[in-house]
């Protein structure tokens, strides 16, 4: 019995990071930089989408996404994320159109914090980024959602 048991466990183990690595796939090789956090929690009213007109519900996360574009610049997107008991599901993606305007090389991306979820529903992150890929100097800008969802993006004032 207990080699049974040994042996669907294998299986199990086995069949596991073929699932795992099937969904890796779907993700582009032009994403440079993912960075997950914060969570927001829809009211009975529903939380605003950006520029849509209609609402969210329930609650999820937030991520953060750098694609690479053919001329080394990116595009930073924005995407709300569903948690649902039936797993993760876009709401929303939105570009930012700050980072659009200044054709970022975009060098990394971190969350406010690596201790888990905040408190309260938010989210943070700094974008590192040259606006010139020769250039020594590298900016920072802040990506801030509050609690109530609107979306603020401006450079770092450190």
């Amino acid at each position: 019995m207990r080699r049974v048991l040994s042996a669907a466990a294998l299986v199990l183990l086995m069949s596991a990071p073929l699932s795992i690595a099937e969904d890796i796939d779907q993700l582009p090789v032009t994403a440079t930089f993912v960075v997950s956090g914060g969570f927001w929690q829809a009211g009975p009213e529903g939380l605003p989408l950006a520029g849509v007109g209609t609402t969210a519900t329930g609650s999820g996360y937030y991520k953060l996404v750098a694609i690479r574009q053919p001329d080394r610049t990116a595009r930073v997107f924005l995407q709300m994320v569903s948690a649902g008991e039936a797993g993760p599901k876009l709401v929303e993606s939105v570009e930012l159109e700050e980072f659009t305007a200044i054709r970022p090389y975009v060098t990394g991306i971190q969350p406010e914090s690596m201790t888990g979820v905040a408190g309260t529903p938010g989210f943070f992150a700094t974008v590192y980024l040259k606006t010139d890929p020769q250039s020594e100097r590298v900016e920072e800008w802040t990506v801030l959602i509050d609690d109530l969802g609107d979306i603020r993006v401006e450079r770092a004032s450190n």
